[in-house]
């Protein structure tokens, strides 16, 4: 069964001793597969093991992954040591100046700005092995919303594609009927051929029931389909254009108007179709 391109899924879990880790993965439609990845400080050597992980359950789309820790051992207080020297003799230097013999409380240098710094633990990075369980999890529920949706696509083309096929049929039987008609008023077998030339549309009905028939196998597709589908569609459309052009008939031209209608709304469909 298809699947759309539109999904999300998130993962969450306390993992020792990073804390609360979060890992969200949204997606939307794209012609192809393209991963952006927003990861914090120090989790950049995970990147490529993410990808992988991606690349291995969506084929397509534009994918945005971001990994979330809510650190609570992963940073330690430092002193500004060289900042607080300085603040000391400055205040130091004014209160001579304005002759203030009160003491600089130590209390006073330590909560003044950019003395206090935090700084993470260099030999705390979050590793794969702990992370894989996370990645699995959120991809398990963005496969299955992409899938939930790629059935009510699925139900929407299908519906298109049956009304198609009942277009077609009337356009394949009335343009017969029409061109039987002009036929017997054809005064030679010269004519007879030139008018068939220009008017039978019969070539173009066989390619566009076969492109159908194409279409609707591959609604059933596990795979990627979405550009097979479109492509197909496209093949499609350009047979009813030139049914269209060659129609003789007002009621023919009125039903590949519906025909053509049909066919755009399903590849605005098929734009989301992984």
């Amino acid at each position: 069964m298809i699947k759309s391109m539109t999904g999300f899924g998130r993962a969450r879990r306390f993992i020792s001793p990073w804390g609360r880790v979060g890992l969200e993965i949204r997606s939307v439609n794209h012609r192809f597969l393209d991963i952006a990845l927003h990861l914090p400080e120090g989790s950049l050597h995970l990147e490529q093991r993410l990808k992988e992980a991606i690349a291995k359950r969506i084929k397509r789309g534009h994918i945005i992954c971001r990994l979330e820790i809510n650190t609570f051992q992963l940073k330690k207080p430092v002193l500004n040591k060289h900042l607080i020297k300085e603040y000391y003799l400055s205040l130091k230097k004014i209160s001579k100046q304005l002759k203030i013999r009160q003491d600089i409380d130590i209390n006073t240098l330590v909560g003044l700005p950019g003395v206090w710094s935090a700084q993470p633990y260099p030999s705390l990075s979050l590793n794969w092995i702990k992370l894989r369980p996370l990645i699995g999890e959120a991809l398990d529920m963005l496969v299955k919303r992409r899938q939930q949706e790629g059935r009510a696509l699925y139900k929407d083309l299908k519906l298109r594609a049956e009304r198609l096929e009942k277009i077609l049929t009337i356009v394949k039987q009335r343009s017969r009927q029409v061109i039987k008609q002009r036929l017997s008023l054809c005064s030679g077998e010269e004519e007879k051929n030139a008018f068939l030339k220009s008017s039978d549309i019969n070539e173009e009905v066989v390619r566009l029931s076969f492109h159908l028939t194409t279409l609707i196998r591959c609604f059933k597709n596990k795979k990627s389909v979405g550009k097979e589908l479109d492509f197909i569609l496209q093949e499609m459309q350009r047979e009813a254009n030139t049914i269209g052009a060659k129609s003789i008939d007002s009621i023919v031209s009125s039903r590949v108007i519906s025909m053509k209608d049909e066919i755009e709304k399903m590849r605005e469909q098929v734009q989301n179709v992984e």
